[in-house]
């Protein structure tokens, strides 16, 4: 085994952190009396993602260089789905690193999701839509910017830059997750006690503030693992700028948590723990596109930006379009990727015109054509298996009405009970 082998190896290892350290987050940020159905879904929906990977969805993924279908249109051949063996067979030395990467890196699109329909989404529901998620949107859109797919070939087909450039999975794992967290919360509606009649939203703070901020310490480990294999797989990147790479992710992070401190003591005269929590995870969103392109100080400069737009955006989703995040998913996740893949184009060593362009149409296809299919594949799934859980199941909480036990039996957890409606 050679030195990159066991460097890989060792840092798949690590991986699992980060979707560990963010399930920690969402169980936190959720309702005390939906703990427990928060982390025992995450472990499911981990499952379900990483079995239906195995099955079949790696195989419509594929890899660089693997085979695959193409379209023939206006002379332009466009690589849109894989074509490799089912259940991992036929693995080289070259694609079996990838492929293994992949498989814990996929619960990230399950997970985020998970936490913005806390307190109100059914478990089964939930893992009916991880199926979809790991088994046909997932592979299909990381083939295209991973598997050397139409949005890769941008560069060679239409000469712009190095194409859609996505070294640690902003758009194919946060993006996605992004926005499939919107098309869930559209369905599922905010949650009981959330938006009265004539008044404000109402304020239902985190229950456990020290699981979320442990939570982005553990995070943190698991996703200097994430950009680091991103670099070496999908940017050829070794030596030292993989170390570089493991500058550049803590310096997004810390930009993005500093920002938000400062934005939040501004606003509400004390900086919000909740909120700089958020913004330490979407300065890490930010990080997986940019970590491996740019020079520490527009690192820094990425996160700054990161953190200092989430408290005003989930403001904004929250009161002017009446969506009730828990885990604020939709901006960490999915406006953080948008927001540093936009920074590749023009802070990259290789920023270009060009380039600009070539991630401006993978975000254009990720809001334009990914967005629409979940969200339909959402719809659909709704109305075969609904995704809300009965209002009684809400009132006496999730743990009690899915698991028949709650995370905490010895206190009381129905603080809201007297909420008007």
């Amino acid at each position: 085994m050679t030195a990159d082998s066991t460097l890989c190896l060792l840092l798949i290892a690590v991986l699992p952190l980060a979707p560990a350290g963010l399930a920690l987050v969402n169980c936190g940020l959720n309702r005390s009396r939906s703990a427990a159905q928060s982390l025992v879904g995450a472990l499911c929906l981990g499952a379900v993602a990483a079995v239906v990977y195995c099955a079949w969805g790696f195989s419509l993924e594929a890899f660089a260089g693997g085979s695959g279908y193409s379209l023939q249109l206006g002379g332009v051949a466009w690589n849109w789905v894989g074509a490799a063996p089912l259940f991992f067979r036929g693995l080289s030395d070259a694609s079996a690193p990838i492929a293994a990467f992949q498989i814990f890196a996929v619960s990230f699109v399950a997970l985020i999701p998970w936490g913005s329909g806390a307190d109100r989404w059914r478990l089964g529901a939930a893992c009916l839509l991880s199926v979809v998620l790991a088994g046909f949107i997932y592979p299909l859109f990381a083939h295209w910017v991973w598997g050397g797919g139409w949005l890769a070939q941008l560069g060679a087909t239409f000469h712009l830059g190095a194409g859609f450039v996505d070294p640690g999975g902003a758009a194919t794992l946060q993006g996605l997750g992004g926005i499939a967290a919107l098309a869930v919360v559209w369905i599922l509606g905010p949650r009981r006690g959330k938006f009265t009649r004539g008044g404000p939203p109402g304020a239902i703070p985190a229950h456990q503030i020290v699981y979320v901020l442990f939570g982005c310490m553990v995070t943190m480990v698991g996703w200097l693992a994430l950009n680091l294999l991103g670099a070496i797989f999908f940017a050829q990147i070794n030596g030292v700028a993989l170390a570089m790479t493991e500058v550049n992710t803590l310096l997004c992070a810390s930009g993005a948590v500093l920002a938000a401190l400062l934005v939040t003591r501004v606003r509400f005269g004390k900086p919000d723990a909740s909120l700089c929590a958020n913004a330490w995870i979407a300065g890490l969103v930010a990080s997986s596109a940019v970590a491996a392109l740019v020079p520490p100080g527009a690192a820094l400069l990425v996160g700054i930006v990161a953190g200092g737009v989430l408290s005003p955006a989930i403001e904004f989703l929250e009161l002017r379009c009446g969506i009730d995040d828990p885990s604020g998913g939709i901006v960490v996740h999915g406006l953080s990727a948008i927001w540093g893949l936009l920074a590749v184009g023009f802070l990259g060593r290789s920023a270009s015109g060009g380039q600009m362009i070539a991630q401006l149409v993978g975000i254009g296809t990720l809001l334009g054509l990914v967005l629409p299919a979940v969200y339909s594949l959402c719809w659909m799934l709704n109305r075969a298996l609904p995704f809300r859980a009965h209002p009684h199941g809400e009132r006496i909480g999730m743990d009690l009405h899915e698991l028949g036990s709650g995370a905490y039996p010895e206190f009381v957890m129905h603080t809201d009970e007297f909420i008007p409606h």
